[in-house]
């Protein structure tokens, strides 16, 4: 007879952190603050620590869990899932993977005129390096790519390469050829006397001019070949900071990459499945992709599933046979049911008439915490991904020191609302580590961003005080 379930005691939390200072490896996470936050509980919006106190969170796993914590109908897709067939090894096929690449393709046809297929990972990264190989395959070897100051790509040795910050490369050299990183256009930031749009096209024609002459060391002129195979780009860059390009950008940019033959890779991981009102953010900016990496968010978070989109010439069967790339979990039958049902949930919820106007809500009460206090640089946002950047007294230089003591402040848990103690969870990026990056739940309510724009308004008062 099996014994009637006995769930693990609890823990105290200066247990286990005496236990994860002692026995965990610290390279595989980062702690914001010392000493570490821990969780025990989450809901929609909220997390709730060991006394009980709730906390707002505004960064929502850094956009993975964007349909909210504890999604009743996305749990229940996975349990629904683990009593039908829980594993099975990745040379068999189950029905949700071949439904969720049908559903992608299908969707990717519409909107790019173009057919394709769906590969598989278990990571972003993952997915990141199997497009570098994708790449690799199709430009017959080419191991130079081009990818923008301030993109993150993640930290594997491939990954790593072609993302811009030095120290994720730093203790371990390079897996190939480290990418040309190119100016991406940052509106806040921009020269004086230089509107948006034309700063816009001051970049595309700086990248433009890599072109003109042998000697720049991209091209060979009496070919028109170009040594570098693709360029990789986040719609809206996300480490970098949550930064919008103009509009005019990308179809700019894209006329230049089309001229010379060099790939558009696009990667979505931290801002596709409706953060931005669309399914790809790539989608308002007007151009075709010629490969889409996506992740995170697939699975609201329940399940380690990534994957990417090419066109057909990029990765039939012909060109890309099987085994080029694998990986046990991939397409596993819990993630792959899981992300079917986002995209089923998606579409009848509506997040692209919804998030638009949360996110404008948004970007209202941030706007008017930037009247409020000069700190606050910047703001703006597209649908659920916005940004608030942090700064001194004169609105433009950056103040990484205040906005490291408001998320010290807000994971403390002591701001006040209806008499109770409560706290925020935040994310930090930027250039300058300098500004609050917000991807909230796209089921957040319009009560719970009214509460954000208060707790926020208490944070970065306090801050200001120490």
């Amino acid at each position: 007879m099996t014994p009637d379930f006995i769930p693990a005691p609890v823990i105290s939390d200066a247990e286990l952190l005496a236990d994860e200072a002692k026995y965990s490896s610290h390279g595989d996470t980062v702690h914001y603050v010392n000493p570490p936050k821990i969780f025990r509980h989450g809901e929609g919006s909220w997390m709730i620590d060991s006394a009980g106190t709730r906390f707002l969170d505004l960064q929502m796993w850094y956009s993975a869990v964007n349909f909210g914590y504890g999604n009743p109908r996305l749990n229940d897709a996975l349990k629904r899932q683990i009593d039908l067939l829980p594993q099975v090894a990745s040379q068999y096929l189950h029905q949700t993977r071949v439904e969720l690449a049908k559903a992608i393709a299908l969707d990717a046809k519409a909107k790019f005129g173009l057919d394709g297929r769906v590969h598989f990972n278990v990571g972003g990264s993952q997915a990141i390096e199997d497009s570098l190989k994708l790449v690799r395959n199709c430009t017959h070897g080419k191991s130079l790519m081009f990818a923008f100051e301030a993109g993150y790509h993640g930290r594997t040795l491939g990954a790593s390469a072609i993302t811009s910050s030095y120290r994720y490369r730093r203790r371990y050299g390079h897996f190939g050829d480290r990418a040309m990183f190119i100016p991406f256009p940052y509106p806040f930031r921009r020269p004086k006397g230089m509107t948006p749009e034309a700063y816009s096209d001051d970049c595309v024609h700086q990248f433009a001019r890599l072109f003109e002459s042998e000697y720049n060391g991209v091209l060979d002129t009496k070919t028109g070949e170009a040594e570098y195979a693709a360029f990789y780009a986040e719609p809206i860059q996300g480490t970098g900071g949550y930064v919008i390009p103009p509009r005019n950008f990308f179809r700019d940019l894209k006329k230049v990459l089309d001229q010379y033959g060099i790939l558009l890779v696009v990667d979505e991981i931290q801002m596709g499945f409706w953060r931005t009102g669309k399914l790809w953010a790539i989608e308002h900016f007007g151009v075709t992709p010629d490969i889409l990496v996506f992740g995170k968010a697939l699975t609201n978070g329940l399940n380690p599933l990534s994957g990417l989109w090419a066109r057909e010439e990029i990765i039939s069967p012909q060109v890309f046979p099987p085994g080029s790339t694998h990986s046990t979990f991939n397409s596993n039958p819990l993630g792959t049911a899981v992300g079917l049902e986002v995209l089923k949930m998606g579409r009848e919820r509506g997040y692209e008439t919804s998030v638009p106007q949360k996110g404008a809500h948004f970007l209202e009460g941030l706007r008017s915490l930037q009247k409020r206090h000069k700190e606050i640089g910047d703001v703006d946002g597209l649908g659920l991904a916005l940004r608030a950047e942090i700064c001194t007294e004169d609105g433009f230089t950056p103040n990484r020191a205040l906005l490291d003591r408001m998320v010290d402040i807000a994971l403390a848990g002591k701001l006040e609302h209806a008499g109770k103690k409560i706290g925020l969870v935040l994310d930090v990026g930027g250039w300058y580590k300098n500004v609050i990056t917000l991807a909230p739940s796209l089921e957040i309510s319009d009560q719970e961003i009214d509460l954000a724009i208060e707790l926020l308004d208490q944070l970065i008062t306090k801050a200001k005080r120490q």
